[in-house]
């Protein structure tokens, strides 16, 4: 486990969009870890990628939010070479069953402590 400080990805400007991955994953791990992070190098190549959050429970419940600043920028992901190869993998070996949601955002802040 790391001991590195994670930090959620800071606010934007509105509007643009949140695309929520919720996955329940199988036994198999066969490379899930190398493919996940290939896929996190890829889409910051994305034009319109904004950052990611993610999180997983112990109970094995995985969130996975990815934010662009629009629908041409999630469109390009979708149809990406490696990411629909490795997004038919995972249909066949990771995962139990997921979900997809695309939400505009139209509110955005966040909060930083200051320095003490």
């Amino acid at each position: 486990m790391s001991d590195q400080r994670v930090a959620p990805v800071a606010a934007h400007e509105p509007p643009y969009y949140a695309v929520v991955f919720t996955s329940l994953r199988t036994e198999a791990d066969g490379g899930y870890g190398e493919t996940a992070q290939r896929m996190g190098e890829l889409v910051k190549e994305v034009p319109g990628f904004l950052g990611e959050d993610s999180a997983r429970t112990p109970g094995g419940l995985s969130v996975t939010v990815a934010y662009f600043r629009d629908l041409a920028g999630i469109k390009e992901w979708r149809n990406h070479t490696e990411h629909r190869a490795a997004k038919a993998y995972g249909r066949e070996h990771w995962y139990e069953r997921y979900s997809l949601h695309i939400a505009k955002v139209e509110h955005s802040h966040g909060f930083e402590r200051g320095g003490a």
